[in-house]
């Protein structure tokens, strides 16, 4: 039943590809146990996470450690052929920890200090928390950390998802240490802030607070030092206990599960760097139209924190989940659909939440791999009939995806400061609109790589086109490297409102766009947000929407189409001016889909990108993976309710079937082709 094991770095003992669960054993009566082991190697499963909100069964009292139920539930895994991802508890304080310190509850920007009675019911900044967080790691690491079936360690649990800020004092009193280490000295803080605004100028380090709940705005800078202080904080806690695991575990990967869903208060680029494995959960939401969509462009980010190499799906959901408004179900075969996606696009496994489905409990209605109704249920025969196609694919371990012709930038700090109050308008959001450029290309079939904003020149030269679709906060080392990319030849495309403002949220001296006037050969003079639902035509036939500008021209900078309506009417709308080797382009407005998937078609041309596969687009994923031996594997994901034809010739190893010129693929089924 188990799969092969890789020794490479950094998997080491790591079952590839892997399949399985978070196991939740506290939960359930011993007998069950026994039980679960069974039903996992029917079900093809070869890596559970252990322990993830198991502090108050492993220690129910303070000072009392009881690991004998962990010993049982370790030892029959083990004997089942079954691998552990073991976890730090430390999402889940017990609740006599939190009565011993109240102090360490979270508090809001009103000033309410939050009960226990959830997980993450702690301040991140709090002594007491990391002093008993570490305890716990170290008890658990000296006592699993050569154990056989320990393979990987996962610290925690989505960091920061309920509680990413804390305002309580503990936490400004690290905040404070934290700028200081920043600054150096106020007159620094004060300049970079732009403290002479509203007259707030700190004269002590003692005043300075977090963005508390005031009597109207508060200052930009000091809100965006803040979400990156609260980042910093989380951070620190996952290396504490990431650090007290390899002292007593070494050669085992050390993980967390990151969030690239819609999490936006980690900045993962920094994060992927102090995990040995990029870990990510993803759970799609029912009322999305474009969910499909998002899985794909979740999972290339996902790669590309990866820098490329192959990463693990941590926890997706078999079916429904119970914290949407409306918890659709998945309809039969999206399981799989969804699950090979991911391992399409650089997934080194597959894993859900969670293994057994809780008969109490907030999360009792989500779905998991032995459903409420057990194993004859729509969802276990998928889970099983999943698990022996993931063993068909155990080859496929170690291979990276084909490099794409085009990246889109994602950063962070670009998101967390366009989405601040006061803000030109609301409908400009960040998220939304680089997974709108994300799915016109994959909408046509073309793949599509996620780069960091810090990324260079030489790093960049791979790729033929370059999207920045919205970067309102740049840097002069990102211009630098952008001017240097397209001098060498390639192409870039940048969204409205970009490179207008610094790290600080500080406007850039001159004209607008800031640091990346020169580059992009143009002024612009005004923006005009358009009104709630606005549309603007362009002469070329696109339509645009959300924004607009009143656009000037460098000499040597051509129009490429101009608005026929709107407030700019008349002016340019998209610009093109030749660099060096290569070319840039601006957009003084946000596009409609269909416009977007015109324009991208037209822009990967001009970069001289190669067409799309045949077959490829419109609800047709083909994701080609390579193995360093030359060894490649085409997948075929067909989202559509039609059967569909791919050139390809080899052997698809979920049927055995050969494909001789062509594999055709039924509706709603994947097919994964080792490539003669």
């Amino acid at each position: 039943m188990s799969q092969p094991v890789h020794p490479d770095s950094p998997w080491g003992r790591v079952p590839r590809l892997a399949y399985g669960a978070d196991h939740n054993p506290e939960q359930w009566d011993p007998q069950v146990w026994r039980d679960d082991v069974r039903l996992m190697r029917a079900a093809g499963v070869t890596l559970v996470s252990l322990g993830i909100f198991a502090w108050s069964w492993l220690e129910p009292e303070q000072d009392r450690f009881d690991f004998d139920g962990l010993d049982e539930v370790i030892g029959l895994l083990h004997a089942g052929g079954v691998a552990v991802d073991l976890a730090t508890p430390t999402a889940a304080p017990p609740l006599w920890f939190a009565r011993a310190h109240p102090e360490s509850l979270p508090v809001t920007a009103d000033g309410l200090r939050l009960a226990p009675g959830s997980r993450q019911s702690f301040c991140a900044s709090s002594p007491a928390y990391r002093e008993r967080a570490a305890l716990i790691t170290s008890r658990l690491a000296e006592r699993y950390g050569g154990h056989p079936a320990v393979v990987m360690w996962h610290i925690g649990n989505e960091y920061g998802n309920t509680n990413a800020h804390c305002w309580c004092e503990t936490s400004a009193a690290a905040f404070r240490h934290w700028l200081h280490a920043k600054y150096g000295d106020l007159d620094t803080l004060n300049s970079r802030w732009g403290t002479a605004f509203w007259g707030q100028r700190y004269s002590d380090w003692a005043q300075v607070a977090p963005p508390r709940t005031s009597a109207g705005s508060l200052n930009p800078a000091l809100r965006l030092d803040f979400l990156r202080f609260c980042d910093a904080e989380q951070l620190a806690c996952y290396r504490a206990e990431r650090d007290i695991v390899r002292a007593h575990s070494p050669g085992r990967p050390v993980t967390t599960n990151f969030m690239t869903g819609n999490f936006a208060w980690a900045d993962y680029w920094t994060w992927a760097a102090e995990v040995d494995v990029v870990a990510n959960d993803h759970y799609l939401t029912a009322a999305d139209p474009h969910r499909t969509a998002e899985l794909a462009f979740a999972a290339d980010l996902t790669r590309g924190l990866a820098a490329g190499r192959p990463w693990l799906l941590m926890e997706h959901s078999t079916s429904a989940v119970q914290w949407q408004p409306r918890n659709t179900a998945k309809a039969p075969g999206e399981l799989r659909r969804n699950s090979l996606t991911h391992v399409a696009r650089g997934a080194d496994g597959a894993l859900f939440f969670q293994w057994r489905q809780s008969a109490s409990g907030a999360e009792m209605w989500h779905s998991a791999m032995v459903p409420h109704g057990g194993e004859d249920t729509r969802v276990h025969r998928e889970v099983k009939r999943l698990g022996a196609e993931i063993g068909a694919l155990a080859e496929v371990a170690g291979s990276v995806c084909e490099p794409a012709e085009v990246a889109v930038v994602w950063d962070y700090d670009a998101w967390w400061a366009l989405e601040l109050p006061d803000r030109p308008s609301i409908d400009m959001t960040y998220r939304d609109e680089i997974r709108a450029w994300h799915r016109a290309l994959w909408s046509a079939g073309a793949a599509c790589d996620v780069v960091p904003a810090t990324a260079t020149a030489d790093e960049l030269a791979r790729y033929k086109l370059l999207l920045a679709p919205s970067h309102y906060a740049a840097t002069r080392e990102t211009a630098a490297a952008w001017e240097a990319y397209a001098a060498a030849g390639g192409h870039l495309v940048v969204g409205p409102f970009s490179g207008v403002v610094d790290h600080d949220d500080r406007v850039h001296p001159g004209p607008y766009p800031g640091v990346l006037r020169g580059l992009l050969g143009l002024r612009v003079d005004e923006f005009l947000p358009l009104a709630a639902g606005e549309k603007v035509a362009l002469g070329d036939g696109s339509t645009g929407r959300v924004w607009a500008e009143r656009v000037l021209p460098d000499s040597g900078t051509r129009v490429e189409a101009r608005f026929a309506t709107g407030p700019a009417s008349g002016g340019p709308a998209v610009l093109r001016a030749d660099r060096g080797a290569g070319a840039v382009r601006y957009c003084a407005t946000r596009f409609t889909d269909d416009s977007l998937r015109r324009l991208l078609t037209d822009w990967r041309a001009a970069a001289g990108c190669a067409p799309p596969p045949p077959g490829a687009g419109d609800g047709v994923e083909t994701v080609r993976r390579r193995s360093p031996g030359g060894a490649s594997w085409l997948f075929v994901v067909n989202h559509t309710s039609a059967p569909v034809a791919v050139p390809c010739t080899g052997r698809d190893l979920l049927t055995g079937v050969r494909a001789d010129g062509v594999v055709t693929v039924a509706a709603g089924d994947v097919a994964v082709v080792r490539e003669s």
